[in-house]
């Protein structure tokens, strides 16, 4: 059975075409690597860091920019509480259905377990109800099956150095279950047209040369 990305549930809700060429036909547009080295140098710095590793000459490989950014989030309050987990595979069901992502960290104090995620560029414009909040919540919920302690998400944006917050609840639980649950099955059940109707958003997709 399938397992569910955030990233693929997202890209189908944009656009089904997309989700195709990308998750049923696996082709892979090669892009800019430069596009990600700082979120990649930073990701993988904070792993070491929270795992305890000597990162002292990784740090100094840093360029200015890149130093500002690992500066501010050494220095952000939720990413020094106590360490539980970093580059986190989890996933769980949701009804017939497999869903799951890696997680950046897992912290703790003794009243919520966070889930953290650095962002080096913008943020879900929706983060409350953004996929990757939906399923990494959910997940780490089943996961814990801890009802004394709070579940928080928490977007660290390293951009504007400011922190965006989503608390977890029962409520939100069967919100998130549902909203998951109507796209799996949207794709489950997806009849492909052979007409394709393009719109304005279509300029900006990468598959657009073979999207006719």
């Amino acid at each position: 059975m399938s397992s569910y990305s955030p990233n693929a549930l997202k890209t189908f809700e944009t656009c089904p075409y997309k989700y195709k060429f990308r998750y049923i036909d696996n082709i892979v547009v090669p892009q800019k690597l430069s596009y990600f080295e700082k979120g990649k140098k930073i990701h993988a710095l904070a792993n070491y860091y929270l795992r305890g590793d000597n990162i002292e000459k990784f740090e100094k490989t840093l360029n200015i920019e890149e130093q500002k950014i690992w500066k501010a989030l050494k220095s952000n309050e939720y990413f020094q509480k106590t360490y539980v987990a970093s580059e986190y595979n989890l996933s769980c069901k949701i009804g017939d259905f497999w869903v799951g992502g890696r997680i950046d960290a897992i912290v703790k104090d003794n009243k919520s377990y966070y889930i953290l995620d650095y962002k080096t560029g913008a943020i879900p414009k929706n983060p409350e109800l953004d996929f990757q909040t939906m399923v990494y919540l959910l997940c780490l919920s089943k996961k814990l099956n801890n009802k004394s302690y709070n579940l928080v998400f928490i977007y660290i944006d390293l951009k504007n150095n400011k922190n965006h917050i989503i608390e977890f609840s029962d409520d939100k639980a069967s919100e998130y279950e549902n909203k998951i649950l109507k796209i799996c099955n949207e794709i489950k059940n997806i009849q492909f047209k052979e007409e394709i109707d393009h719109s304005k958003k279509c300029d900006f997709c990468e598959f657009k040369k073979i999207c006719i």
